[in-house]
């Protein structure tokens, strides 16, 4: 049986992708660069804002300076504007309510960096608690190092084998593996499910309530 719970942010738990969007397009016309499609934005994200904004810039100006410059303008704008569009996806809250009234713990591990990811879970699931909310710290290696889950199992004193991890990516599916934890990839969000299928999770769901089937094995 799962006693532990660990999900994804962005493409798992909520749906960031028209917030994250506007915020970069905002920070790169500010600064002279073009803008992109919201859509394209889905294959940039999961690895930290730092290698979105690479991402995001031009070929020949990806420089460490010029991804600097781009966090400079979308800090304070997404801060300002990181709850305007993005939702829970559904199913996620009663799901959460569901692992909790269980008495599992539940805990989020996120490349979103640290100060927004707990804005958007304290904005979004007040009635949680999560027994770790972590994003990207500074000094602290991104996911798929398995740093952000060995983090949250040192808090929980909670086995490898009793832990499921939940994401929408290959970089989720990645991060589980490295952790030595029991995967599960979700088709709502960002990534194709090619992806996912591509790290050959021990699960993958198409629904929230799926999950609670997981709990068991």
């Amino acid at each position: 049986m799962k006693r532990l719970i660990i999900f994804d942010l962005d493409g798992t738990l909520l749906n960031t992708i028209a917030d994250l969007a506007q915020s970069t397009n905002h920070a790169l016309h500010v600064l002279g660069y073009p803008t992109h499609e919201e859509s394209a934005y889905n294959f940039m994200v999961g690895n930290g804002i730092n290698k979105l904004f690479e991402r995001a810039l031009p070929e020949g100006e990806k420089s460490e300076e010029n991804v600097l410059r781009v966090r400079t303008e979308f800090i304070p704008y997404y801060d300002v504007h990181n709850a305007d569009k993005s939702r829970p996806y559904p199913g996620i809250s009663g799901l959460l309510e569901q692992l909790q009234a269980k008495g599992l713990h539940i805990a989020v591990a996120s490349n979103k960096y640290q100060a927004a990811t707990e804005k958007l879970i304290a904005h979004y699931f007040p009635g949680i608690r999560f027994i770790a909310v972590f994003g990207q710290r500074e000094g602290v290696n991104v996911k798929p190092d398995p740093t952000i889950v060995e983090d949250i199992l040192a808090i929980t004193k909670v086995e490898k084998e009793s832990v499921l991890y939940v994401g929408d990516s290959g970089v989720d599916m990645q991060t589980a593996l490295n952790a030595g934890v029991t995967s599960c990839g979700v088709t709502w969000g960002f990534r194709p499910r090619t992806e996912l299928e591509s790290f050959h999770p021990n699960y993958i769901v198409d629904k929230a309530g799926d999950i609670l089937s997981l709990i068991n094995q």
